[in-house]
């Protein structure tokens, strides 16, 4: 397949578009300089984390200091250290922040704020698993970071248990 040149002058063309106007169809093949001079804009290829990071570390001087202390009590994040990393660390993250977040999602969703999909019939248990063990790597983590060795290696042996169950069947 041949490279098309710009219409408007002969640089290899990046940027191809398809009007249909009046039900004709025409087609522009553009360098980026020609393009800008046409007042065509592309956005770069960003990536969405990319995007998500920048947007959530654009909100911190908006939220107020005492919603940085916020925190989950699944697996032990604040609020602060979402702001810092852009990553939330558990679905119930979405429940510990939801006064801080609402904003943020509103502003990112066009006002929308609520979820309209559906959910599978088993995610409540699966839920509820993955909750279970959050909150027991929070403890272990404390319990390391306390000496706390014994209760650590329990706290271990109770993740491995949890994580290494059969899941129940769901009854047809």
């Amino acid at each position: 397949m041949m490279k098309k040149k710009c219409d408007k002058c002969d640089k290899p063309a990046t940027i191809h578009l398809t009007e249909i106007i009046d039900g004709q169809k025409i087609e522009k093949h553009l360098c980026e300089d020609c393009a800008e001079a046409e007042g065509i804009t592309i956005k770069a290829n960003i990536p969405i984390s990319q995007l998500l990071e920048d947007f959530v570390l654009q909100t911190v001087g908006e939220e107020e200091v005492s919603t940085a202390a916020v925190t989950c009590d699944v697996c032990g994040m604040t609020f602060s250290e979402f702001r810092e990393h852009g990553q939330l660390g558990c679905p119930n993250d979405y429940e510990a922040f939801h006064e801080q977040l609402l904003p943020m999602l509103a502003r990112a969703q066009d006002g929308n704020t609520q979820h309209v999909g559906k959910a599978p019939r088993r995610a409540g248990v699966a839920q509820q698993k993955q909750i279970a063990i959050l909150r027991l790597r929070s403890r272990l983590k404390q319990a390391i970071s306390a000496e706390q060795y014994e209760r650590a290696a329990d706290l271990r042996d109770q993740i491995k248990r949890i994580e290494t169950a059969e899941p129940e069947r769901a009854s047809e």
